[in-house]
C-alpha cells in the first residue's frame, strides 16, 4: 500500500486532524520515520498484519526513486525534476540525489497535503547552484501544476517527472492515464516520466485484503492495477528497458531476492517530427 503523497485529498483549508490517518504519514511509518501519529501507526500495523511485504515494498519504492533519479541525471543529462506526491522528507530526497550529480539541478516538490508541504519547505533546501520549489496542488489539476512549476523550471528543456506510488490514489473515474498524458504533452523532447504503482498481480488475495483494510480507515483510497493497466498509464510513450517490471527489478543495484507489490518503469518523450 505504498503511498508517498496524499492524492487527491488535501486542502489548505481542511483542519489538521492527527486522529485521521494520511497516506504520507502511514508510508513514513512503514519506512521507520518519525513524522506520523498514533492513527497512522495503527493503520500501518493493520496492513502489515495482512501483507507483511508492504514494508519491503515501501523500501523498494524508495530505492527505485534513487535509481530513477540517477538514471535521468546521469544517462539522460536531465537537471530539472517535478516530484509529484513527494511525501514526507526523508533521507536521499530527489534534489539531494540530483544535485550530487549536477549541483545546478532544479526540483519542484508537489503534494496535496499541507502538512507534507510544511515539512518540505522547512527541510528540503537546495544547493546554492540549484533550486528547490514547493507546490501544494491536486494531481488532477495539471494546468495549475504546469503553470506554477514553470516558475522554477524551464519546460522548453527536458524535465524528469516522478509519479511514484501516487497514481494508485487516483480512481479510474478520474482518468489517471489522461492525467499522465496531459503532463506528457507539456514536456520537451528528451524528457522522461517515471511511475511506480501498486499491483495485486503477485498475491491477489493478500493485496486485496490489505487494500480493504487500508481503504476502510484512510480517506484517500488506493486502487491496485494490473501490469497491463500500469503500462497503459505511460501515455503511449516509448519505455526505457526493461519496461514495466516490479520496482525491485528495474535496473537493480544488487541481486533481487523478493518480488514486491509495485510495478515501476520510465518512459521518454521522443524527438518531435519536423
Amino acid at each position: 500500500m505504498s503511498g508517498r503523497g496524499s492524492y487527491p485529498e488535501g486542502d489548505a483549508s481542511t483542519p489538521f486532524d492527527p486522529s485521521v490517518p494520511q497516506p504520507a504519514r502511514v508510508y513514513d511509518a512503514w519506512l521507520g520515520g518519525k513524522d506520523h501519529y498514533a492513527a497512522d501507526r495503527e493503520t500501518a500495523i493493520r496492513v502489515i498484519e495482512v501483507r507483511p511485504q508492504v514494508i519491503a515494498a515501501a523500501w523498494a519504492n524508495r530505492r527505485f526513486l534513487g535509481r530513477a533519479v540517477r538514471y535521468l541525471a546521469e544517462r539522460r543529462a536531465i537537471t530539472q525534476f517535478v516530484d509529484i506526491g513527494a511525501g514526507m522528507p526523508t533521507r536521499e530526497n530527489t534534489h539531494q540525489i540530483a544535485q550530487r550529480i549536477d549541483p545546478r539541478s532544479r526540483v519542484v516538490y508537489l503534494d496535496s497535503d499541507p502538512v507534507v508541504m510544511a515539512h518540505a519547505r522547512a527541510l528540503l533546501t537546495s544547493s546554492p547552484e540549484g533550486s528547490c520549489g514547493h507546490l501544494q496542488a491536486d494531481l488532477r489539476d495539471t494546468a495549475y501544476i504546469l503553470s506554477h512549476a514553470a516558475r522554477t523550471l524551464d519546460f522548453t528543456q527536458p524535465v524528469g517527472v516522478l509519479l511514484l506510488a501516487v497514481l494508485h490514489f487516483v480512481p479510474d473515474t478520474d482518468d489517471p492515464a489522461g492525467i499522465v498524458a496531459a503532463l506528457a504533452r507539456a514536456l520537451a523532447p528528451g524528457s522522461c516520466l517515471a511511475i511506480s504503482h501498486l499491483t495485486g498481480d503477485f498475491a491477489p488475495d493478500a493485496v486485496g485484503e490489505a487494500v480493504d483494510v487500508y481503504n476502510k480507515v484512510v480517506p484517500t483510497p488506493v486502487t491496485a492495477r494490473t501490469h497491463a493497466e500500469v503500462t497503459g498509464l505511460f501515455a503511449g510513450l516509448p519505455l526505457v528497458a526493461p519496461g514495466v517490471v516490479p520496482v525491485s527489478e528495474w535496473r537493480p543495484d544488487a541481486v533481487v531476492r523478493q518480488v514486491v507489490d509495485l510495478y515501476g518503469g520510465i518512459a521518454r518523450t521522443p524527438a518531435r517530427r519536423r
